[in-house]
């Protein structure tokens, strides 16, 4: 193969790029911002897409979050690759901090309070018989609304702000064609004249 590498990557830090990027997060978040904008379609299914992406990932159906985005990109008329790009908020380092605040938000639109004096779930033990009464009622079922609330949230911030950002990426890059071409038609003038003295 042409660009193999000369030592081949190990699992160990295959990953730590996973978890930690190679350069740095500034530039991982540059790039995928670059891809976003680059994307070809209108930027209502650019923005649809993403914070359609978004919401999935705030959902406790880890694994399928990219199924949920795809269909609910169908839906809203999303681009199905910004759906995709969106689920990567739930990644390893934010799925604990998502989890924990769709349980807990979750568990005080139902019980109206923030207090810390219900016990711990513990689901590993709710696992070793695997009722799903014992785990809808004290840990789906909160994370179930609490990310509907949250995920509704931030899916509407990143369409806002993605579909004012895909359209100013576009005026832009219309102006600057505009001015390149009216650049080119300039020089081109300019050569037939003097050709044609």
């Amino acid at each position: 193969m042409l660009f193999r590498r000369r030592k081949p990557v190990s699992p160990w830090e295959r990953l730590r790029t996973y978890l930690w990027p190679r350069r740095s997060f500034s530039r991982s978040l540059r790039y995928m911002g670059k891809r976003i904008m680059r994307i070809t379609a209108s930027p209502h299914a650019i923005a649809a897409g993403l914070a359609v992406g978004v919401f999935s990932a705030f959902t406790p159906f880890f694994g399928f979050h990219i199924i949920i985005a795809i269909v609910l990109a169908y839906i809203f008329a999303g681009n199905v690759a910004a759906a995709a790009l969106g689920t990567t908020v739930a990644n390893p380092l934010t799925v604990p901090v998502i989890w924990g605040a769709t349980f807990e938000f979750g568990r005080f639109m139902l019980t109206g309070d923030f207090s810390s004096a219900h016990p711990p779930v513990h689901l590993g033990r709710m696992l070793e018989h695997f009722n799903f009464h014992d785990i809808w009622g004290p840990v789906l079922k909160p994370m179930l609304f609490g990310s509907t609330v949250l995920g509704l949230f931030f899916a509407l911030i990143v369409y806002v702000v993605t579909r004012w950002a895909i359209g100013a990426f576009h005026r832009k890059r219309r102006e600057r064609l505009a001015a390149r071409a009216n650049d080119n038609s300039d020089i081109g003038a300019l050569k037939s004249e003097a050709f044609g003295a």
